[in-house]
């Protein structure tokens, strides 16, 4: 029987940490912008659920909710304008964008220094990508090792696939991009397809880390079947309470992170 990674449980030992040092401040709060571009509920949801956590942890976050049919141009103002404000710390454009946007300039026009996601290819060493760091904490937490072992990234973005992929690597597994995920010891999927994993799709004893959200019906749902595969794989991240809670967590370290680096003038 699968075993669940506690999400939730994790999250909240890395915000309780957080949320004691913003408490002993003397002095503003560390502040971050969400750009929003479109309508998509699972975006929406995640936008929402980061104010949410803000909140609890004493981060000031900042929605700017822009229309779909925003212009390039457009939208490039805007994070102009917060790269240039001083009183903004971190900056999280949320993804996926529109079709009609090349993510990859999106993401690089955001300041490096203000990049909270990571995504940045000229982000500073000390910025972990969120979603990577989230994994890297699962897999810690079941004292996996990847050493010799197999990994499948599966998504619809990019810069997220790539992102993992250079993080597991890392890690010292052979890491390969949507292809073979019934052979790979690791599988971590992103899709946004509810219950699209089935077990046929997964080898025996798999780990999975499931990042995919969605809501239907008033539910959230992930990308992996859990009724279907757990009886055959050893662990899984569940959703909710997963992924999801973590990701959000290691955002607002990376916030602090950055609020603390730009108070002391420290960007080394």
């Amino acid at each position: 029987m699968v075993k669940k990674i506690d999400g939730t449980a994790i999250a909240e030992k890395v915000k309780d940490v957080i949320a004691q040092n913003i408490f002993k401040l003397k002095g503003p709060r560390p502040n971050l912008a969400i750009v929003l571009v479109g309508e998509r509920a699972d975006s929406q949801l995640y936008v929402a659920l980061k104010e949410r956590e803000g909140k609890k942890v004493g981060v000031e976050t900042h929605v700017y909710k822009l229309p779909v049919d925003i212009s390039e141009e457009e939208l490039f103002d805007v994070i102009g304008f917060l790269n240039k404000d001083a009183s903004i710390d971190g900056i999280l454009v949320q993804l996926p964008l529109p079709e009609k946007f090349n993510t990859d300039k999106v993401i690089a026009a955001i300041d490096p220094l203000k990049d909270v996601d990571g995504f940045h290819p000229l982000h500073p060493d000390y910025i972990i990508s969120p979603v990577s760091a989230a994994i890297l904490a699962c897999l810690e937490d079941i004292k996996f090792s990847g050493a010799g072992k197999s990994a499948c990234v599966l998504y619809n973005s990019e810069v997220f696939g790539q992102s993992i992929k250079d993080i597991l690597e890392k890690k010292g597994l052979k890491v390969s991009l949507k292809d073979n995920p019934e052979k790979a010891d690791l599988l971590v999927t992103a899709l946004g397809e509810p219950h699209k994993i089935k077990k046929e799709m997964i080898k025996d004893g798999a780990v999975i880390i499931d990042i995919g959200i969605t809501k239907q019906d008033g539910k959230v749902l992930g990308d992996v079947d859990f009724e279907d595969i757990k009886d055959k794989a050893s662990y899984i991240t569940p959703v909710p309470g997963g992924i999801g809670p973590m990701t959000i967590a290691f955002l607002f370290k990376n916030v602090w992170e950055i609020f603390q680096r730009r108070k002391n003038g420290n960007f080394s």
